[in-house]
C-alpha cells in the first residue's frame, strides 16, 4: 500500500472483551476524512472547524431543547446500552444532557487491586512505554513533542522518557472521565489551544493536533506511582471541558469531569520507571492499534 494511503485505512481496534479486532463504526466519518483529506477540507477545518466559536455554536445547537429527537436514533444507530444509564432517557432535556449522561456505579466496577491503574475513561486506548523513543504510534515519522503538550518546561523534563496513555473517546462512548490512581490532585490548569478532531483520521496527518489543542492539566500526586499528569483535550465540538472533583484526596475510579459533546480524549503521563502496562496493551499499540476497555478496567501496575 503505498505510503499516503495509510492515511485513508480504516479504523480498527483490538475489544479487550471480546478479544477480537474489530472495525469502528466512525460518526461523521465521510465529514472527517474531506476535512483532513482533502484541501478544501483542511481550508475550512483552518478558517472556521478549528475555532472555539464553531464549538461553541454546535453545543449551543445540542443544549437546545429540540436535540432530543436526536436521542433515540442515536441510541439505536450505536446500541448504546440504556440499561447502564443512571436516568432513564426520556428525562434528558438536550442531545447534550444524554451526551454526558451517568452511568449507574455498578455498570463500571473499579480494579480493586492494590499498586494498580486504571483506564481513565471508556474508549479506545494506546500505551507507549517510553514515549523518547517511540516513533509512529499513529503513522511513522511522526514523534510525541512532550515539552509543547505539557507546556512548562520544568515539569516537562521529569516526564522524558516516561510512559504515556491515550484513551480517545467518540461520540458514541460514556464522556464522563476518571482519576486513573489514587493520590492528592492538584487543580486545573487550562491550556488554550484549538479545537481539531483527534479521530486517528485527523492525527494520522497532523499528531500535533494534541498539542496545539485546548487541553486541562491535572497534577495527581500518587504514593504508588509518584507524580502522574492527567490532561483532558478538547476537540472539534467539545469545547467544553468540566471538572467536577474537589482539590485534594481522590481515590482511583472517582469521577473527575465530563465532556460536552464530541469525541475527545484523555492523555495520562506517568515518569520513567514508574508503571508496567499490561501485556495486551503494549503487545497491540506496538502495532498501532487501539485496544477498546471500559472505565475502571485495569491498564497496568506500578513497578
Amino acid at each position: 500500500m503505498p505510503f499516503l494511503k495509510k492515511y485513508d485505512i480504516p479504523i480498527s481496534y483490538y475489544n479487550r472483551a471480546s478479544g477480537m479486532i474489530e472495525k469502528e463504526s466512525v460518526y461523521g466519518e465521510s465529514f472527517l476524512r474531506w476535512a483532513y483529506g482533502n484541501c478544501l477540507g483542511r481550508l475550512t477545518v483552518a478558517l472556521a472547524v478549528k475555532r472555539l466559536w464553531f464549538s461553541r455554536w454546535y453545543g449551543w445547537r445540542m443544549n437546545r431543547p429540540k436535540s432530543r429527537s436526536k436521542i433515540g436514533p442515536f441510541i439505536s444507530d450505536y446500541s448504546i446500552k440504556t440499561e447502564d444509564f443512571a436516568a432513564s432517557v426520556d428525562s434528558y432535556a438536550s442531545f447534550n444532557e444524554f451526551f454526558y449522561r451517568q452511568l449507574k456505579k455498578c455498570a463500571r466496577p473499579i480494579v480493586k487491586e492494590d499498586g494498580i491503574a486504571s483506564f481513565p475513561a471508556d474508549g479506545r486506548h494506546l500505551a507507549i512505554s517510553d514515549i523518547s523513543i517511540c516513533d509512529g504510534f499513529y503513522i511513522k515519522g511522526q514523534h510525541f513533542d512532550v515539552a509543547s503538550f505539557v507546556e512548562d518546561s520544568a515539569m516537562s523534563s521529569a516526564y522524558e522518557g516516561g510512559a504515556m496513555l491515550i484513551s480517545r473517546l467518540c461520540p458514541v462512548d460514556y464522556h464522563r472521565f476518571h482519576f486513573p490512581v489514587s493520590g492528592q490532585a492538584s487543580d486545573c490548569v487550562l491550556l488554550s489551544g484549538s479545537l481539531r478532531s483527534v479521530s486517528p483520521l485527523a492525527l494520522r496527518r497532523k499528531l500535533s493536533i494534541l498539542w496545539e489543542n485546548r487541553r486541562t492539566r491535572t497534577v495527581i500526586k500518587s504514593e504508588e506511582f509518584g507524580e502522574v499528569l492527567m490532561f483532558e483535550v478538547g476537540a472539534t465540538c467539545v469545547g467544553g471541558i468540566h471538572q467536577t472533583f474537589s482539590l485534594g484526596t481522590i481515590e482511583r475510579g472517582e469521577e473527575k469531569g465530563f465532556f460536552s459533546f464530541g469525541g475527545s480524549c484523555v492523555v495520562t503521563l506517568f515518569k520513567k520507571g514508574t508503571i508496567q502496562f499490561d501485556a495486551d496493551l503494549l503487545k497491540y499499540s506496538e502495532q498501532g492499534i487501539e485496544v477498546y476497555a471500559l472505565m475502571g478496567e485495569r491498564c497496568g501496575k506500578g513497578t
